[in-house]
């Protein structure tokens, strides 16, 4: 099988932890079996849907490293489900309704005052010629419903959930086009699967119901159905999805300096047997992402495990990966030097200019002499091989220090604070002449 998958995000808003999640899954799928990835745009909303917004999908997919393999609209298909509608109505599975949302509501309102499941009761199946003809002089422009099957109970496996099982009756009807005329959801991409050839669709399990519906839908065109997915859907550390959580996206992520393989690691885990791990680069995750791993137990994500493991991948990145990222003039030496020391990459900024820049820092009065000692040392000192190793040895020797009480004044006096990167990888950076001003200066 040629597995297809595909993303079908709105562009009516930018892309959240939730819908990120869901690109990853079907791009980790669609990589893991030499298939392909869809990026589907969902813009059959004409009042909310924007260019802007489904530029921002783009980019932040690119920015994520799932690049798809084809582009879609919706609105470029309009005169395609409209055939398929037509096709549907003379099969007699969509009517049109005429119920106006308050009626319905009222509707639903008397069915749980009895005991009974809110489910469209068919009424418009039931209007004559006249009755219709009467709605329409009276103003009212029908809704189109999908007519369920209730002959056939609705099953499948699901690769997540396991064996699927649903009773027709149960469910209403679905509205798929609105009075206005513009399409719902849930048909308009059982027709884009079936001509996309979609293999897979993976997504979360708030669409366990969806999904039993378009099930119908795809026999009801003669189509085979998709595999199915369903994975559970994310909480925060709270236990629940906050609202900071589910509007979180990569404008905020970008801001706290994570690093997009960081997000990819940790989203393509969480939920599943699998530990998550530090990786560089997307391809361990392609190659252990199979839908056995998941649980059914909601998906705990941590923004603060997530800035963990984001410094522990920032400590893995060699020079070329950050390069263009970094401060002008910066060495690969220097990156080293500093790279066990940030959180973000972004935090080099602060520790260059302890090299390139100048640090005055005035020491206690009980270190002044011990720093004249140190500046002096320095200035005459060979500082080829190991100049820290070199002038602490010296300075231990001459002044009889040792310990916090050695180290710490000169740390303090080379670098501004009181800890950070290894003195003996900073010191050769920082250079003989600027080091012998900072203690100088530190001694006042």
């Amino acid at each position: 099988m040629n597995v297809i998958t595909r993303f079908a995000p709105s562009p009516t808003g930018r892309l959240h932890i939730g819908n990120i999640r869901t690109a990853l899954h079907n791009w980790l799928w669609a990589r893991n079996n030499g298939g392909k990835f869809i990026l589907r745009l969902d813009d059959t909303d004409k009042e909310r849907s924007t260019e802007e917004f489904a530029g921002a999908i783009r980019e932040d997919l690119d920015w994520l490293g799932l690049i798809p393999d084809q582009e879609y609209r919706q609105s470029d298909r309009f005169g395609r489900y409209d055939e398929v509608l037509a096709k549907l109505h003379a099969a007699g599975r969509v009517y049109p309704a005429y119920e106006t949302a308050q009626e319905l509501d009222l509707k639903r309102k008397v069915q749980l005052s009895r005991g009974m499941p809110p489910v469209y009761d068919r009424a418009a199946i039931g209007l004559s010629d006249t009755d219709r003809a009467r709605y329409e002089a009276d103003g009212r422009r029908p809704h189109w419903r999908f007519k369920l099957d209730h002959e056939s109970r609705i099953h499948w496996y699901d690769g997540i959930r396991g064996d699927q099982d649903f009773d027709p009756h149960l469910l209403s009807d679905p509205v798929i086009r609105r009075e206005e005329g513009s399409w719902l959801y849930m048909l308009p991409s059982v027709i884009d699967d079936i001509d996309m050839e979609v293999t897979h669709v993976v997504r979360g399990e708030d669409h366990v119901t969806n999904t039993g519906l378009q099930i119908q839908m795809f026999e009801a065109m003669g189509a085979e159905s998709p595999a199915f997915a369903h994975a559970a859907l994310l909480v925060g550390s709270e236990g629940k999805l906050s609202k900071r959580l589910g509007s979180l996206g990569v404008e905020a992520l970008k801001e706290e300096g994570i690093e997009p393989i960081a997000l990819l690691a940790k989203l393509a885990r969480i939920g599943t047997s699998q530990p998550v791990e530090p990786v560089i680069t997307s391809e361990p995750l392609i190659r252990g992402f199979h839908f056995e791993c998941f649980g059914r137990a909601p998906a705990r994500f941590d923004m603060e495990e997530l800035a963990a493991l984001n410094a522990r991948i920032v400590h893995q990145l060699d020079y070329p990966a950050v390069a263009a990222r970094l401060p002008k003039g910066m060495t690969p030496a220097a990156w080293e030097a500093i790279r066990p020391n940030l959180k973000t990459v972004g935090q080099v900024e602060d520790w260059w200019a302890v090299i390139d820049g100048h640090v005055e820092q005035q020491a206690p009065a009980e270190d002044h002499e011990f720093l004249r000692l140190a500046a002096a040392t320095a200035e005459e000192m060979d500082w080829v091989d190991n100049p820290w190793g070199a002038l602490t040895s010296a300075l231990k020797e001459q002044s009889g220090r040792t310990g916090k009480a050695l180290f710490l004044p000169l740390r303090l006096a080379l670098t501004g604070v009181a800890s950070g990167p290894e003195m003996a990888a900073l010191l050769p950076l920082i250079g003989q002449q600027e080091s012998v001003s900072r203690l100088r200066a530190a001694a006042g």
